[in-house]
Formats: structure tokens, C-alpha cells, sequence
């Protein structure tokens, strides 16, 4: 055993993700004295500007928008008790199929051996006992997620650390109620077309493939404050519009699926740290 103090590490794309899918994790976990990293791939110049201004519209300024949100993901680090944010500020490269996904210097188009040299350095130094990102579609195929899933994987090969690895995920029985509880509170949304109702579909995991269901119910609450930190970007953040109270009833579990373990734990499991404590 050494002093070092056990470590998560959480890689996300953009800010407000780590509130989104790791929010609960990251606050229950710091409230329990382990270390907490959150690594931020992008400068998330993409977003809604002041009022709602979507990128490419007139007065999107990407650069001002890139501050505000720098400074609502440091607001909402301080309600997750987050202990290090380290921000590898790659350009927001947008929705797939954006013609940002093909500006210079975005994060789609950053060789992955460049971007994974990089968080591997971050790797080394922090030393994580268990590093969290997002599965090889990031989940619901946004380019900058998959690419932090792909220099995730290529820095821990580069490292040979041996942490435990998560995927982000949700359980598939969740999913359809999410999207009652979308409709409930979005009364005028369009019924989708077949070909994105069958995309939806494929989000998330059935409930016997997840392997590791952490009970985050007594931090909800910060969660929700985290999220709610980005207020720029509230009309894109669909939790929000549900409340406090109803947030807490359906954000009480983060699920995951375990990709690599040198633990031997059993799973199912409730506890990323698992055979670590």
C-alpha cells in the first residue's frame, strides 16, 4: 500500500458532460475522499451563445462562447467538489456532419497518436485507479465523444496502466422512459422519422449487459446544480426542464459497462472501486 489516494479519472468532450453522465460518480466519490479528475477534451466553442444565438448564426461568437463555458465548467467542478480539471482545449468540432467537424484544428481532426500523447502524459502523472469515458460511438455518436473514447484507449495502451475502465452507458428499460418523460414535458416535440427512432434505439445497453450500477442518490441534488452551472446552454439540457425533486427520483443510478479490470471483482457491481478498498 502507498499514500497515494485512489483516483477517478473521467474523460469527457465537452463541458457539461461531466455533469450529464458522470455528475453523480464524481460527487459521491469526492465526498468520499477520492480523488476526482475530469479531463475536458474540447473548448465547447460549438454551443448556444448568449440567448440561445446557435453557432453560424449572426453574433455567435465562438471565442466568447468558449469563455463562458470555461467558466460554467469550473462552477460546476466547485459543486462536484471536482479535485483536478485539466482541459486539453481542442476546438468544438460540432453535430456530425457539421462543417466544423472539418475545421483545422478541431478535436475530429486531431490525429488520435496526438491527442492520446497528450492525456497519456496526464495519466502518468495522476496515476488513476479507475478512468471513465465513453463507449467507441460516444454514446450517441457525436464526433468529439468517440474521438475521447479513441485517445482514452490509445493513451492507456501508451501508458500500460492497468486502472479499471468504464464505458458510460444506460440501460435500455431507462431509455424508454426518458423518452415518456420527454414527451410529458415537451408536449409539441415531433414524433421522430424511422431512421433516427431506430438510432435512439440502439443508445444504451439491455439491463443484463451493464455491469456496474452506482447508487448516486444523496448527490443528485449537486448534480443537478452542476448542470444547472451551464446555464448557457439550458436549452439543450433537457434534465433541467423536469425539476429538482423529479431529477433526483429518475438520476439516482449511473450506469456503466466494465471493459478492464485487474481486480477480479465480481460483477454485477455497485462501486467502481470495487477490489481497490
Amino acid at each position: 500500500m502507498t499514500d497515494r489516494p485512489l483516483t477517478l479519472m473521467a474523460v469527457h468532450a465537452h463541458p457539461d458532460d461531466e455533469a450529464t453522465g458522470t455528475g453523480g460518480v464524481l460527487a459521491r466519490y469526492a465526498a468520499e475522499g477520492i480523488r476526482t479528475v475530469l479531463v475536458t477534451c474540447t473548448d465547447g466553442g460549438c454551443g448556444d451563445g448568449p440567448g440561445g444565438v446557435k453557432p453560424g448564426d449572426p453574433g455567435h461568437d465562438p471565442a466568447a462562447v468558449t469563455l463562458m463555458r470555461r467558466q460554467e465548467l469550473e462552477a460546476s467542478c466547485d459543486v462536484l467538489k471536482v479535485s483536478d480539471l485539466e482541459m486539453l482545449d481542442y476546438a468544438d468540432s460540432g453535430m456530425m456532419g457539421w462543417p466544423s467537424n472539418d475545421a483545422p484544428g478541431s478535436f475530429w481532426q486531431t490525429p488520435v497518436h496526438e491527442g492520446a500523447a497528450r492525456l497519456a502524459e496526464l495519466m502518468r502523472h495522476y496515476r488513476p485507479d479507475v478512468v471513465v469515458t465513453y463507449d467507441e460511438n460516444g454514446f450517441y455518436g457525436h464526433p468529439d465523444h468517440i474521438q475521447a473514447h479513441r485517445i482514452t484507449m490509445a493513451a492507456l495502451e501508451m501508458t500500460a496502466l492497468t486502472p479499471k475502465v468504464y464505458w458510460t452507458t444506460m440501460p435500455r428499460s431507462a431509455m424508454q422512459r426518458f423518452g415518456e418523460i420527454m414527451r410529458e414535458f415537451g408536449e409539441d416535440m415531433p414524433e421522430p422519422d424511422p431512421a433516427e427512432a431506430a438510432a435512439m434505439a440502439k443508445i444504451g445497453l439491455p439491463d443484463n449487459e451493464i455491469t456496474t450500477w452506482v447508487d448516486t442518490t444523496a448527490f443528485s441534488g449537486q448534480k443537478f446544480d452542476a448542470l444547472a452551472a451551464h446555464a448557457s446552454q439550458g436549452e439543450n439540457i433537457f434534465f433541467l426542464k423536469m425539476g429538482e425533486e423529479r431529477f433526483g427520483e429518475l438520476m439516482g443510478v449511473e450506469t456503466f459497462v466494465r471493459v478492464q479490470d485487474a481486480t477480479g471483482a465480481a460483477v454485477p457491481e455497485n462501486d467502481l472501486f470495487a477490489g481497490l478498498r
